[in-house]
């Protein structure tokens, strides 16, 4: 009973709110904790003894950041539960996880971002990197939307625009660039010598079909490091960097939030704090009361 209503509930987030195969991996893993810690099935379990569960997963080493998507992938699961009258309520109310450390996202400064960028490419594979990372840069895109940008239903470079697909299978449509835009137009000719006739992908690998998620993130740190940056460069640096340069010159946070594809401000407020940590620093390298003698 408790196994098949947990694929149940997986299933309707699947086919109904539509939940990417990644969170529903991390939430079957985080349910499994469930059944295998419990001493009795999910909807006879008492708040005391979720309590436990998670104490015993904090003093088993799981991060408090795990440990907080484990409990809400459980809260998740008890309303489903008590939507369906299967409990009275939900043993999680009141339930909290540790307190986790506020990690920021990690930026890009402006002259790493140029130093990455402006290098020029030496072969067919280089040119499609570094369009890759232009766009990346330029529409703050997700490493997910990157990938799977088709060759005609996504690219406009006539309104230089590109549309993708996000979480939850919304779609936006955001500006390149003109630096993005001369980047694609460039790896778009290479392209043809490529890619396999029948491939739609954007970017394709150097057998000529869709580059995957792992082949984009390699590709980037490898011409990170040639550019001598001396930090790993991953995609979603690159969407952070996007994010925190343009709050830094426009202070439109909304504007932000629209470009991200965030659905909830509070996610993009995030950025607010990488923009005071930019102001921080200028303060104290400017103000003369400030700077250290």
């Amino acid at each position: 009973m408790s196994a098949s209503s947990i694929e149940n509930f997986l299933a309707e987030l699947e086919h109904q709110r539509l939940a990417s195969p990644h969170t529903l991996t991390a939430y079957r893993r985080d349910l499994q904790h469930l059944l295998t810690l419990a001493p009795t099935p999910p909807q006879q379990i008492a708040p005391p003894q979720l309590k436990r569960l998670l104490m015993k997963l904090h003093g088993d080493g799981l991060s408090p950041r795990s440990i907080a998507r484990t409990l809400s992938a459980w809260r998740a699961y008890y309303r489903w539960l008590a939507r369906r009258s299967a409990i009275e309520r939900n043993p999680c109310d009141g339930l909290r996880a540790p307190k986790q450390p506020r990690n920021l996202p990690k930026a890009l400064g402006a002259d790493q971002a140029s130093a990455l960028l402006d290098a020029e490419p030496e072969d067919t594979l280089e040119s499609r990197d570094r369009a890759m990372a232009e766009l990346l840069y330029s529409s703050g895109l997700r490493l997910s939307e990157l990938a799977s940008l088709n060759l005609d239903a996504n690219l406009d470079l006539r309104e230089n625009q590109v549309t993708v697909l996000g979480k939850r299978n919304k779609s936006r449509t955001v500006p390149i660039g003109s630096k993005a835009k001369e980047a694609l137009l460039a790896w778009l000719e290479e392209r043809r010598k490529l890619a396999a006739p029948d491939e739609i992908a954007l970017f394709v690998n150097r057998f000529g079909r869709r580059l995957s998620h792992g082949g984009i993130a390699t590709r980037l740190s490898r011409w990170a490091q040639k550019q001598g940056l001396g930090v790993h460069v991953h995609p979603h640096m690159l969407r952070h960097s996007f994010a925190s340069h343009l709050l830094q010159s426009s202070g439109d946070l909304r504007a932000v939030q629209e470009l991200l594809g965030h659905e909830n401000i509070s996610t993009t407020q995030i950025y607010t704090h990488l923009d005071f940590q930019h102001l921080a620093k200028v303060y104290d390298q400017a103000h003369p009361r400030a700077r250290k003698k």
